[in-house]
């Protein structure tokens, strides 16, 4: 992850979160109090966020002793520990409740993409993510992803040239919009990506035919027009299947011999795992 990122990201959820003060601990606990607390797992799944939850210590206090006995990526089962970590008592209850909600939902896109990735097991086709993301925590998010066994689509609009339905229809057309981002990018003297969405063997034709792209995506297609699609293809741009493809029906768009499909629900549908920190 990003370093810079990460703390600016850490610094300002501890600001949104403590505010003046924790008033609640500042009243009952006394200012050099010293105290332990454990990660405890209550739910199986795939455990992500332990650098993270680092950070966030060790923001408020660098001095903190942490130790890890379970890394990122790793199965868990309820009853293990994840880390445990020591400091003054202040500190811990600070950072609770920030610690656990990146936790828990980093480790709940980490299982999700787990299970999809485990669909995928013999097979060269890649998980991918998406923008379908909480704003603010995309980074913490797509890191959860790959830690689950998924790959990073683009993180954002400025990576990556992507032409979805509504950049082609304002643009007025496949071959306008494709001409427009290549003109484009010669005169800022930028090498990014072209990705296009097609949604029909008429609109795959047509940008067959443009060229000077480098990915292909088949929005919407069955698995039997994406074999249909990927014979057209002919290996001569990456491919990437999307749209409504659930858990079940995975594998059948896989088996196609598409390079990647893109999952929304990795990260837009995601029920967080069960953690706690518990004071030992």
């Amino acid at each position: 992850m990003n370093r810079d990122l990460l703390k600016t990201f850490v610094e300002n959820a501890l600001r949104e979160d403590i505010g003046d003060g924790d008033h609640s601990s500042m009243a009952c606990i006394p200012e050099n109090a010293t105290g332990k607390a454990q990660l405890l797992v209550k739910e199986p799944g795939v455990l992500a966020g332990v650098e993270v939850a680092i950070a966030i210590f060790r923001e408020i206090e660098p001095g903190i002793k942490t130790e890890q006995l379970i890394k990122d990526g790793a199965d868990i089962q309820p009853g293990d520990v994840a880390f445990t970590v020591e400091g003054t008592t202040r500190t811990l209850l600070k950072t609770e409740r920030l610690v656990l909600n990146v936790m828990q939902r980093m480790s709940g896109i980490a299982t999700r993409t787990r299970e999809y990735t485990d669909r995928l097991k013999g097979l060269p086709t890649k998980i991918l993510d998406t923008r379908k993301t909480t704003p603010g925590m995309r980074m913490l998010e797509k890191e959860a992803v790959r830690i689950g066994g998924g790959v990073n689509h683009r993180m954002g609009l400025y990576d990556m040239i992507m032409l979805k339905d509504n950049h082609i229809d304002f643009a007025g057309g496949i071959e306008k919009a494709i001409l427009a981002v290549q003109a484009y990018l010669k005169k800022l003297g930028k090498n990014l990506p072209i990705e296009v969405e097609v949604r029909s063997m008429d609109e795959l034709r047509e940008v067959m035919r443009v060229g000077g792209i480098h990915r292909i995506m088949l929005d919407n297609f069955s698995p039997e027009e994406t074999r249909e699609a990927l014979k057209t293809i002919n290996g001569a741009f990456e491919t990437e299947s999307s749209g409504g493809i659930t858990l079940e029906t995975l594998r059948d768009y896989a088996e196609t011999g598409v390079d990647y499909i893109s999952v929304g629900a990795l990260t837009h549908h995601i029920k967080s795992l069960d953690l706690s920190l518990k004071a030992i």
